[in-house]
């Protein structure tokens, strides 16, 4: 009776692990979590503010995702924070190139989008992307509107 006790436990086991393994491939594709593969190239940006933004945000160009952010620090000399951006291979960014973090609506997230210019010359990889925008708060927004303030 021992040896079928046993058996029974290890079957439980393996189906719990089963059950858990196939919930976090879910999660993965559900999540859109992707793995930084050979096919990424990375830039640069520094923003003065990167509210809501975090390491894994989503890059966007033209609503789709293209990348994610792979770092994301505070420079102590000039207080900005400087990310690193990871982007398709595949996708060429013109020199003129902006970076602005945007919101989803007033409670969505926020996500790092890629405005390209008109340049014919294209950024290379590892370059930083010079034209950036910083998050906008909302709480500032309301605040001057409430208040009437031009500031």
């Amino acid at each position: 009776m021992a040896m079928s006790e046993n058996t029974t436990e290890v079957l439980t086991g393996a189906g719990v692990l089963a059950v858990a393994a196939g919930f976090l491939i879910y999660l993965a594709q559900v999540g859109g979590v992707t793995l930084p593969s050979s096919g990424m190239d990375t830039y640069t940006a520094s923003f003065r503010s990167a509210e809501g933004v975090g390491v894994g945000t989503d890059v966007r160009l033209a609503g789709v995702k293209v990348g994610s952010v792979l770092e994301l620090n505070l420079d102590p000399q000039s207080f900005r924070a400087n990310a690193v951006l990871s982007v398709q291979d595949d996708v060429l960014l013109p020199d003129d190139t902006a970076a602005v973090i945007s919101s989803e609506g007033l409670l969505g997230g926020s996500f790092v989008e890629l405005l390209p210019g008109g340049s014919i010359i294209n950024l290379e990889p590892g370059s930083e992307i010079e034209d950036t925008q910083g998050a906008i708060s909302v709480i500032q927004l309301l605040m001057k509107f409430v208040s009437g303030s031009d500031e």
